[in-house]
């Protein structure tokens, strides 16, 4: 999570677990693509610098936020990848449309890993305004696609601990 006085968008990939042999499904939301696009960019860096083989990202991209759960239910179902990161904006406007859809996503997103087992990672930028959004995406607050990254390498590298002990 990035605050004003934190900022995880720097992390040292030498302090991250390796990568190396994860795969990773990437959702990215086309609505608020300016937006959006930046967070992929933010994430599939990272993935890269922390040893994820290009070949282990998967990309595919859904209309708009509502549909990242679904989005990841398929990279589910018909990807083999360790963990997907969904990757949204959904920016307050004047009706309650936003709350209906940010609580959605996030209920979705978190069913989606007691159902399979594995990480997905909420990267969904939830917004009063498009400025806030874009200093969410590279701008003064970092890049929320970094730490979306960051995250889901680091609870893949817990998963696969965890499954190699014995309790």
């Amino acid at each position: 999570m990035s605050y004003s006085y934190k900022d995880l968008t720097d992390i040292d990939p030498s302090s991250m677990p390796s990568a190396e042999k994860m795969s990773f499904g990437i959702v990215v939301s086309e609505w608020n693509s300016e937006v959006t696009d930046v967070l992929y960019i933010g994430a599939e860096e990272t993935l890269l610098d922390c040893g994820c083989k290009p070949e282990n990202i998967f990309r595919h991209n859904v209309p708009g936020s509502f549909e990242l759960p679904a989005g990841a239910l398929f990279f589910a179902e018909y990807h083999n990848v360790d963990a997907v990161i969904c990757l949204g904006c959904v920016i307050q406007g004047e009706t309650p449309h936003f709350q209906f859809i940010c609580s959605a996503v996030a209920q979705g997103i978190l069913n989606l890993c007691f159902q399979y087992k594995k990480p997905f990672i909420f990267g969904v930028l939830t917004t009063n305004t498009m400025e806030q959004a874009l200093a969410r995406s590279g701008g003064e607050h970092g890049n929320k696609g970094v730490e979306a990254a960051a995250t889901a390498i680091n609870m893949v590298a817990l998963q696969k601990e965890m499954q190699g002990r014995k309790i």
